[in-house]
C-alpha cells in the first residue's frame, strides 16, 4: 500500500512573528493541525464533512515539536505530513517543515477517532475502509 503524504504550503505572516520578528512557536502546532485536516481531506473526507454526515471527530491526544531553525516573516514554508501509524483507535501523524530544502522542525500529532453521540465523546476503532485510505493493509496495523 502507498502511504498518503500530503504538502501543507503557507506564508508566513507579520502576525505569527514574535517581538524579535520570530515565529511564535504555538504557531508550528497551528500548522501541523492545518496540515493533518489537509491530509485527512485528501485521503478520506474533509474533516468538516466527516463531523456533519458521520459524527466523527479527530480530538488531539498529544502533540511534539522539535526546532532546528526559526522561521521569519515571508518565509514560504511546507510542512511535509503523512500518517505513520495506525492503532486500534488512534493514529499519528508526522509532520516535517521545510524552508526550500533547509530543515526547520520536525514533530507529531497523535489523534483519536471519535464519535459524537449524545453530548460525548466516544473512541471507537478506527475503520478498515479508512485505514486503506491512508494507507495501510488492514493486517499491518497495530492493534
Amino acid at each position: 500500500m502507498v502511504k498518503v503524504k500530503h504538502i501543507h504550503r503557507f506564508k508566513v505572516y507579520f502576525g505569527d512573528t514574535d517581538a524579535a520578528g520570530i515565529v511564535y512557536y504555538p504557531n508550528f502546532y497551528k500548522w501541523m493541525d492545518q496540515a493533518s485536516a489537509e491530509l485527512v481531506a485528501k485521503a478520506v473526507l474533509p474533516t468538516s464533512r466527516l463531523y456533519k454526515e458521520e459524527k466523527i471527530l479527530l480530538p488531539l491526544l498529544e502533540a511534539f515539536c522539535k526546532f532546528q531553525s526559526p522561521l521569519f516573516f515571508e518565509d514560504i514554508v511546507d510542512v511535509h505530513s503523512e500518517v505513520t501509524e495506525i492503532n486500534s483507535k488512534t493514529f499519528r501523524v508526522e509532520h516535517v517543515f521545510k524552508r526550500e530544502e533547509e530543515f526547520i522542525a520536525k514533530g507529531y500529532e497523535i489523534k483519536a477517532w471519535t464519535r459524537k453521540k449524545e453530548e460525548k465523546l466516544k473512541a471507537e476503532p478506527i475503520p478498515n475502509d479508512i485505514r486503506k485510505k491512508l494507507g495501510f493493509d488492514v493486517e499491518s496495523t497495530i492493534s
